[in-house]
């Protein structure tokens, strides 16, 4: 008999393994997370968190722990090597619902997340605790852990290796880590009582020794510096080579306090397959990228949104088994895009020669002189979206460059029917989602479909123009008037969103949105009975009545 009986084990509790906790707490699958570190690491790692990831911890139910903590809206300056400013970028749009870029102090953020799993009876956290040993067999996977001088067992249906780019897990299963490592080095200084009046991270493009500083919350700010192929590593750490380094930013100044230093090496790898029977890889155990983009630990919360609802499915008895394999076809390919256009990122910071760098800084210069590609630089729309095109996705459009399918959904500020404004996820749930644009996708579906879609929890939702759009006024439905027999969920588009769908693809009455807030399929309302056995085909053929989850 184990100890821990679960459905779901988690190795590793940083940002990707405590999401992923938070979101099977919130969709109430049991889970336990073994991390071998006692607290959250008091020094920081990731110091950038995306749009994605914000919508991610609201799905979570963390996001107003972690909001007050963030610097938002954090623009970027680019530097050429003299010092002149390449451009600024300033994203404002928020086409997710939340800014586009933010910085943050991983200890917080991490603090956050764990304190967001005390909610659930049905997850716990074991900190302090190794995994020494892994096997699995047909039914569930069993690991052994050591927690001091105790050793503990945890048998469970799946886990997940969230556990770093060292990781054991992955080690364990035999999966290889793919890729290479920059020749470069890189000092990263992490400080408090920052007194740099510079809110904005900088970029100094320099052939010689590109640098980068990034202004972190509560007085802390962090520096990283290329280190030249004569520098030896552990004088470059020390305290008066620092120093040096540090003084040009502070000229007339006294210097922050330095709180941490260290030298790394920037990888690009992704492992070989993210699955291995019954475990995953999350995270940097799946994938390693340069941080010059900041996309390392927002990657990991991808895994971790993508794979959580699906879990959540097959241990409920909602999916078949054969739903998990998804997650290596959408993820994989994604992750490996993400790393590679990291990798050219830093290519930009560092030019190989003065020439180059004047070549680039021309055309990085002129660029911003077009309109439209000015735009695309200065609201960060270059930041890659994944698109999955196999997977969880059906239709005759999923790889039409065009079409929503299979990437994710925006999220703007809807009204109900009580006049209650409303984020999209808030105001439709965590479950899969019919939008319909100006129709009732419950009224097109047959009761074998509808059977369907209720067995999974699904919403059918109902988006209409603003009263004020409308050609005629009519007087404001009460929420029970607007409750039809089939519970469809009335919802106004306030800003517009909605409408220019509608208007660019008019074919698309009918979003079919996945819990991760991808969308799976859209179409005509009459071709729902369609897109639903596709759907369910897609997932595995989830079976029309519920059935209770299997139990280890």
């Amino acid at each position: 008999m184990a100890d821990h009986e679960t459905d779901v084990a988690i190795v590793g509790s940083g940002p990707c393994g405590a999401t992923l906790a938070n979101l099977l707490g919130v969709y109430g699958i049991r889970a336990v997370v073994l991390d071998q570190e006692p607290g959250v690491t008091p020094y920081p790692r990731a110091v950038a968190v995306d749009d994605e990831a914000l919508r991610t911890f609201q799905t979570a139910g963390v996001i107003d722990q972690i909001l007050p903590d963030l610097i938002q809206n954090a623009p970027i300056r680019y530097h050429d090597s003299r010092g002149r400013q390449l451009a600024h970028v300033r994203p404002s749009g928020q086409p997710y619902g939340w800014p586009r870029r933010n910085l943050f102090y991983q200890p917080l953020l991490e603090g956050a997340l764990r304190e967001g799993l005390e909610r659930f009876d049905r997850v716990t956290l074991l900190t302090a605790t190794e995994v020494i040993h892994l096997d699995q067999d047909p039914t569930a996977v069993s690991i052994r852990a050591r927690a001091g001088e105790e050793t503990l067992t945890v048998r469970a249906r799946y886990l997940v290796g969230a556990d770093g780019g060292r990781s054991f897990v992955r080690r364990a299963v035999d999966i290889d880590l793919t890729g290479s490592t920059a020749p470069s080095k890189w000092l990263v200084v992490d400080v408090e009582q920052d007194t740099l009046d510079a809110p904005y991270s900088a970029v100094y493009c320099d052939p010689v020794r590109p640098t980068m500083t990034i202004p972190l919350p509560y007085g802390r700010r962090r520096f990283e510096f290329k280190l030249l192929g004569a520098e030896d590593e552990d004088e470059v750490v020390a305290e008066d080579a620092v120093t040096r380094l540090l003084r040009p930013f502070y000229p007339d100044g006294e210097l922050p306090v330095i709180m941490r230093r260290r030298v790394y090496w920037h990888h690009s790898r992704v492992a070989s397959r993210f699955q291995a029977d019954r475990v995953f890889l999350a995270g940097d155990a799946a994938h390693l990228q340069p941080p010059f983009f900041g996309q390392g630990m927002n990657s990991g919360i991808r895994d971790a949104t993508n794979l959580a609802w699906k879990l959540a499915a097959v241990c409920q008895g909602r999916a078949e088994p054969a739903l998990l394999a998804t997650y290596d076809t959408e993820r994989r390919g994604t992750a490996e895009k993400m790393v590679s256009f990291a990798t050219r990122m830093g290519e930009m910071y560092q030019p190989r020669n003065r020439y180059t760098e004047i070549v680039r800084d021309a055309v990085f210069r002129g660029v911003q002189l077009v309109p439209g590609a000015r735009d695309y630089i200065l609201q960060m729309k270059y930041k890659p979206l994944p698109r999955y095109v196999d997977g969880v996705v059906v239709g005759p459009d999923t790889r039409d460059a065009a079409s929503p399918t299979g990437r994710p959904f925006p999220q703007p500020v809807v009204r109900t029917v009580d006049g209650v404004r409303l984020k999209l996820d808030d105001a439709v749930g965590r479950s899969f989602a019919l939008i319909g644009l100006g129709v009732d996708p419950g009224r097109h579906l047959s009761d074998r479909s509808r059977a369907f879609w209720d067995s999974i929890g699904a919403a059918f939702v109902h988006i209409g123009a603003p009263v004020a759009s409308q050609r005629s006024t009519p007087r404001l439905e009460s929420a029970d008037e607007a409750s039809t027999a089939d519970a469809t969920v009335h919802l106004y588009d306030v800003d517009g969103v909605f409408r220019d769908m509608r208007l660019e693809r008019a074919a698309d009455e009918v979003i079919v949105l996945r819990p991760d807030r991808y969308v799976a399929a859209t179409g005509r309302a009459g071709e729902l009975d369609d897109l639903t056995n596709r759907i369910r085909a897609a997932t595995g053929e989830a079976p029309v009545t519920r059935s209770a989850p299997d139990r280890i």
